[in-house]
């Protein structure tokens, strides 16, 4: 799992350009370039479909789900165009404006949330939602319609080195710790002598806005027009974040925040716990210590971040219904769920724990479950039209004040005043 993927977003649509771009088939499950012929679900058609998390590795994985849908609906021939993370969101805002989209097409959260509101999208119809986990069908809706279907996640969670806790005698982390518990144990663990450090959490926007909501606040304005996180909560998130450095975590001159720095500190048995995502169960699995995982402890709340991929129908559309009984398919189907699982890409959205057996029972981390637990109390990154902007403002500020550049009330307060000149 691409640790980029689910850290980087594209950034947020700056406007609808009149502008045409021819479709080139990537790969196709029939291999066919024949044109979307209108008419509903029961009639022969062709979906087109746009995407970029099949690239570089599992193009054959989306075109296996594609011929098991066509056997159960042999009536509709789905044509898949793969293009690369980088070139894609370029490539759809062109094609949505000038009138060349697919039937369906693949969106991260952060634009999915922009197409909502610009009316790019088709409202579903007839969702089954038992199929999916809450918290991700949620997020797929706008102004209470449902615009779209999850189709895969990755969360974050907290690592700890069991080997390091066992050694100095103090209990290991669980579900129900707050912040509190935390820091208290990071303090017994921490050992400058020795290198030893109790915890390392990315001073970032990414980081920010999660902890904003663990204490309970929001990082915009209901109405979205305003920065709203200059305030107690957001005293609080900032200060637990980075009152760290120096105390309990390794500094900016130390490394902190440089490629792989923290990966390679918890490799080598230097870290007791570690903020981060799942994608890295696959890098830690030779790791000489024992080691689990459990829910991300909480101030006055529980709150996971969680990154996420869905699917939406193209308003233009002359397949709407075809359109959307694949992409049901591609996100609640048994084979997709196999076939993720088998290959390593991503997490399937589902709600039936039972067909995640095979995720579930492998031996590293042994408390896997903590990874779907996550998923019951979730805060999603706050969009805006500018938003890498935002985010580089907001973690530009925070570095200044775990670097001791500048009190926290100060980062805050100039991170407020940036952010809301970027929200006129």
């Amino acid at each position: 799992m691409s640790n980029t993927r689910w850290r980087l977003t594209a950034p947020a649509i700056a406007g609808i350009v009149a502008l045409t771009l021819g479709a080139c088939a990537q790969g196709s499950a029939t291999k066919t370039n024949e044109p979307a012929k209108a008419g509903g679900a029961n009639a022969a058609s062709t979906v087109r479909f746009m995407d970029f998390s099949a690239n570089d590795g599992h193009e054959k994985d989306l075109d296996a789900i594609a011929k098991a849908f066509h056997v159960a609906n042999p009536n509709i021939t789905v044509q898949i165009e793969t293009t690369p993370y980088a070139d894609y969101f370029t490539k759809l805002q062109t094609a949505v404006a000038g009138g060349t989209a697919g039937d369906a097409f693949e969106l991260n959260y952060e634009n999915f949330v922009t197409y909502a509101k610009n009316g790019s999208l088709a409202e579903l119809q007839g969702v089954d939602s038992a199929k999916y986990k809450k918290s991700l069908l949620d997020a797929f809706t706008n102004s209470g319609k449902q615009f779209g279907l999850p189709e895969s996640f990755s969360n974050v969670v907290l690592f700890y080195n069991k080997s390091l806790f066992d050694a100095a005698k103090v209990s290991v982390p669980t579900a129900t710790w707050t912040w509190k518990e935390e820091q208290a144990a990071a303090l017994k663990l921490t050992n400058k002598a020795k290198g030893v450090w109790g915890d390392y959490q990315p001073v970032s926007f990414h980081e920010f806005y999660k902890s904003l909501a663990q204490s309970g606040g929001t990082f915009l304005s209901d109405d979205g027009k305003t920065a709203a996180f200059n305030s107690p909560e957001g005293v609080a998130a900032a200060t637990w974040l980075t009152a760290k450095s120096g105390k309990t975590m390794p500094t900016e001159a130390d490394g902190a925040g440089g490629p792989d720095f923290d990966s390679k500190l918890f490799k080598d048995g230097k870290l007791a716990m570690w903020h981060t995502g799942i994608w890295m169960f696959g890098g830690m699995a030779e790791a000489k210590f024992g080691w689990d995982i459990t829910v991300e402890p909480g101030n006055t709340t529980k709150a996971s971040a969680m990154f996420t991929n869905g699917v939406v129908v193209n308003a233009a559309s002359k397949n709407k219904e075809a359109a959307q009984k694949w992409i049901a398919f591609l996100t609640a189907a048994d084979v997709m769920v196999k076939t993720r699982l088998a290959t390593s890409w991503e997490l399937p959205p589902v709600a039936d724990e039972t067909l995640l057996a095979p995720y579930l029972d492998q031996k590293l981390p042994a408390n896997r479950k903590a990874v779907f637990e996550s998923l019951n109390a979730t805060v999603l990154p706050p969009v805006i039209e500018r938003q890498q902007e935002m985010q580089d403002i907001v973690t530009k500020e925070l570095g200044s004040a775990a670097a001791g550049r500048k009190p926290v009330a100060k980062a805050l307060a100039d991170a407020e005043t940036q952010v809301n000149a970027l929200l006129k």
